[in-house]
């Protein structure tokens, strides 16, 4: 005597169900409430008859407490009806035993597949989202990881969900934009992480290969030839210069500089005599900095949240 209920994600391919979902609906009187539910066509083909019914609370509880009958929930879950069904069962002098069965459940992200859905939607039904182009989303990109840092620099991990979903919104806006340029230059978001996979496959042999490591030392060294060789077979020119994004920030782009400075041998006298201005005596600090083993950016930044409390101090007690 039960109400048997399978659940199913609207992220699984339909006819992917688990053994004891097939079992389930293979050995009881299967209801749904839900005509067009995608796994139906799958349940005819096995040979498995289903009743779609109109939902029923009180029925439901009722037909489990007398018998075994198996309820194939909306890929939403049914949960407003299932709680009325429970409350029902409540009620009842011989209430049925309620069993959740799922039928398939999501791996982990799964839910991006939610975000390629409302993306592909926000692209072809809202005015905005409609309008933009790769360089309009740019100060939205910037910003959203500006955002991201701050939260961190705060310690506000709850935060941190939230301003890391804004930049994956980013992530997802660019490589929908790029689906819609075709085949000559166009990739989707799929592409993306097929080629963030690969790459992190071939720069970490020691974790997918056979290759041995004694640290993070070495594995940073591998990563740089591996790096170095991949820029050769691409034909490029493996200059210490490669891959240095001159749009950043200037502390930050002098840092990457120097590491990478730092990392090919170039003599550190080439930064001796720059011309005297506040740029060589700020690059002169980044160098310091990071012969000392601190982060510049970090250092800088720690000390300017000091002086803004400072501030509000101020305004506070004026």
């Amino acid at each position: 005597m039960a109400l048997v209920v399978v659940t199913t994600s609207p992220r699984v391919a339909p006819g992917l169900l688990t053994g004891q979902a097939w079992a389930a609906l293979r050995s009881e009187r299967v209801l749904t409430g839900s005509a067009g539910h995608p796994v139906l066509p799958y349940l005819e083909e096995a040979g498995i008859h289903v009743d779609v019914v109109t939902p029923d609370p009180a029925a439901l509880a009722a037909e489990g407490s007398t018998g075994t009958v198996v309820w194939l929930a909306a890929q939403d879950g049914d949960e407003d009806l299932m709680r009325s069904v429970g409350h029902a069962a409540i009620a009842m002098a011989d209430p049925p035993v309620i069993e959740v069965i799922p039928g398939s459940y999501d791996l982990p992200g799964a839910r991006l597949l939610d975000l390629v859905q409302v993306m592909d939607r926000l692209r072809r039904e809202c005015p905005w989202d409609r309008k933009q182009t790769h360089e309009s989303l740019v100060p939205y990109l910037v910003e959203e990881a500006y955002e991201v840092l701050e939260t961190i620099d705060q310690g506000d991990f709850t935060a941190l969900r939230e301003e890391l979903g804004d930049l994956l919104l980013q992530v997802m806006f660019h490589s929908r934009l790029a689906q819609e340029r075709g085949q000559e230059s166009g990739f989707d978001i799929d592409d993306v992480a097929t080629g963030i996979v690969e790459k992190l496959v071939r720069r970490h042999p020691h974790v997918f290969a056979d290759t041995a490591v004694s640290g993070a030392g070495e594995v940073s060294d591998n990563w740089e030839t591996i790096k170095s060789a991949e820029r050769a077979a691409k034909g490029e020119t493996d200059s210490v210069l490669s891959g240095v994004p001159m749009g950043q920030p200037a502390l930050s782009l002098a840092a990457q500089m120097l590491r990478r400075a730092g990392r090919a041998g170039v003599p550190v006298s080439l930064a001796d005599d720059l011309p005297d201005t506040v740029g060589a005596r700020l690059f002169e600090l980044v160098r310091l900095a990071q012969d000392g083993g601190l982060d510049p950016e970090a250092e800088l930044r720690a000390v300017t949240r000091e002086y803004r409390r400072r501030i509000e101090e101020w305004e506070t007690e004026s």
